[in-house]
């Protein structure tokens, strides 16, 4: 029972994964890029945590659905996959957003006739 929160972090990772691979959104996009931007926010938000552990803001909360281990006092393992999951969650959230955009856009675009690539709807006169 002790790997189980890391157990569901690695679950919801996965559906990421899907919902990215679907819709090619962030690494399915551009993996470089998508790789460059998981890395900065893994290390910016696990230099926060640093910062929150040594100034005793933050604590390693005790659980037995966590495996116990830790990289530094008050810094589980699970924490590292945690920041990968909201950073990569974030970003598929933002593709999702953008997507959802462009396919409004491109909606009220047909319905005013301007689609790009198409010549204007024609309009006959009863």
């Amino acid at each position: 029972m002790g790997a189980l929160y890391l157990l569901f972090l690695l679950l919801s990772l996965g559906c990421m994964v899907l919902l990215d691979h679907r819709f090619r959104l962030f690494f399915f996009a551009n993996a470089r890029r998508a790789a460059v931007v998981l890395a900065i926010g893994v290390l910016f938000f696990t230099g926060w945590d640093l910062a929150g552990i040594g100034s005793d803001i933050f604590y390693r909360g005790e659980t037995p659905f966590m495996l116990g281990l830790t990289l530094a006092p008050h810094l589980p393992v699970e924490e590292i996959f945690f920041l990968a999951f909201l950073c990569y969650l974030t970003m598929v959230v933002f593709g999702l957003a953008r997507l959802i955009a462009e396919r409004a856009a491109e909606r009220t675009a047909e319905r005013a006739g301007t689609h790009p690539g198409r010549r204007p709807a024609e309009r006959t006169r009863p």
